[in-house]
């Protein structure tokens, strides 16, 4: 491979499965993965639209390359032209706003076009050569399925991988981008999922986690050629040798069905560990955000599968400070965390997204306000996060041996609730990396837990 390329993943796991495809999708033209932008020809920026100031940290991404490039051009710095493309959330959003704020930027593409990522590097460099710049933008959403375009898997590297199985949402909650920037819900075939994940089993990967957007809404057709729910899905891959641990995120309470309750209690291969979002805990808000669940509905949904499944641990994510948040929809919030109790969680404060509903909404609740709330929140879910760290602490548990620590003889890997785990394996760590391996919890810490490799090793 005679060509570099540097790919920058903002923002979810699924950005991160679209830059692994990606970099499969160059390599059959010569492009290798690097390290750092200064030694690519090509630099995508796989951006998110979710956070706060998404697009304004491209921005400042784009203005550093630019540098970079400029710098190239005038013989400073080592390397030829480099091309650079926006890809993602950002760029199928804001795609002819970042053209013309960003002049140095040569490609904007959005998730559902990566598939076309060579002919669009071709025509860009044909562009330039022709008219002096290059101004490619492909932000459709394609009549063609882009996964049936998409070269096999070469495999994460590792032991743990990502497998997209559902793209897109059709719930069109009022403060997310998310059905405007990867579109309507679509669920891949269960044969090409099972296909892919076989591939995966066969260069070492042994737990998946499986994406997508609304992950649990998900309905594709099956080996039968009827309607497979995720739950059907996970029993299936179950059956793949070689798979021992399935995952699935990010999913949505609303499709919680009583079948896919009943596999976290049935299903070896499955977790204990559900990330579920609930966003609030006032029946209030939770309305005015379009989520079509309630507080109460949430908390039955945790005690049916914890009624299967009592060793369960649960993430989820929380926005504060959306509009029209009062002091009793905020304790409300505050209730149900203390009811449910999570092992970990994403929180954040209401930020607006132009183009939602909710950016548009009366009563928009002050700064000052927002961060209160939040660091209230937050130390409550630290607490409980620690709680259940330092709960861990003498168990015996099968950890997934990912990849090599700080320190000699040390690997980290996940426990099954999804925790961080620093293993001594000392001179058994050659033979145990990418394994799952019984470890002895010897220390609980807020992010994390430490172990040694337990004397009795049948997971």
């Amino acid at each position: 491979m005679t060509k570099k390329l540097y790919i920058k993943t903002y923002g979810c796991q699924m950005n991160v499965y679209d830059s692994e495809r990606m970099a499969e999708v160059m390599a059959p033209e010569g492009y290798a993965l690097v390290e750092t932008p200064e030694a690519a020809d090509v630099v995508v920026l796989n951006t998110c639209h979710i956070r706060e100031k998404a697009a304004e940290k491209v921005y400042s991404d784009i203005g550093r390359l630019k540098v970079l490039r400029d710098e190239r051009l005038r013989g400073e710095r080592a390397g030829g032209d480099l091309v650079l493309a926006v890809g993602g959330c950002v760029g199928q959003a804001e795609g002819a706003e970042i053209m013309q704020r960003a002049p140095a930027v040569d490609m904007v593409f959005g998730p559902q076009t990566y598939h076309r990522l060579p002919k669009m590097v071709i025509a860009a460099r044909d562009a330039r050569a022709l008219h002096g710049k290059a101004r490619v933008i492909d932000t459709e959403f394609p009549a063609e399925e882009k996964f049936d375009h998409l070269p096999s898997p070469r495999g994460s590297g590792g032991p743990a991988a990502f497998l997209t199985i559902q793209e897109g949402c059709d719930k069109f909650c009022t403060f997310c981008v998310v059905p405007y920037t990867r579109g309507a819900e679509f669920s891949r075939p269960v044969e090409k999922i099972v296909a892919e994940a076989e591939k995966l089993a066969a260069v070492g990967v042994v737990e998946l986690t499986l994406l997508g957007q609304n992950v649990n809404a998900y309905h594709g057709v099956g080996l039968d050629g009827g309607d497979w729910s995720l739950a059907r899905l996970m029993a299936r891959l179950g059956e793949v040798p070689g798979i021992a641990r399935i995952r699935y995120t990010t999913s949505h309470p609303r499709d919680m069905g009583d079948d896919l309750i009943a596999a976290h209690g049935e299903l070896a291969a499955c977790m204990p560990y559900l990330h579920l979002p609930v966003q609030s805990g006032s029946d209030r808000v939770l309305a005015a955000m379009n989520r079509g669940h309630t507080a109460e509905s949430y908390r039955d949904i945790i005690a049916r599968l914890r009624a299967l499944r009592p060793d369960l641990a649960v993430s989820s994510d929380f926005i504060v400070g959306f509009p029209g948040e009062t002091d009793d929809d905020f304790e409300a919030t505050m209730q149900l965390i203390r009811d449910v109790g999570f092992s970990q969680a994403y929180s954040f404060k209401y930020s607006p997204r132009p183009g939602t509903p909710a950016s548009d909404m009366a009563d928009q609740v002050p700064e000052e306000v927002k961060d209160a709330r939040l660091q209230a929140l937050q130390t409550l879910l630290f607490e409980q996060q620690k709680a259940f760290n330092v709960a861990s602490v003498g168990q015996v548990m099968a950890v997934l041996l990912e990849r090599v620590g700080r320190f000699e003889g040390q690997l980290i890997g996940r426990s099954p609730y999804m925790q961080a785990v620093n293993v001594d394996c000392g001179a058994a760590a050659a033979d145990v990396i990418g394994r799952i391996a019984m470890v002895e919890i010897l220390s609980g810490e807020p992010h994390s837990l430490k172990g040694r490799l337990a004397t009795d090793q049948a997971a």
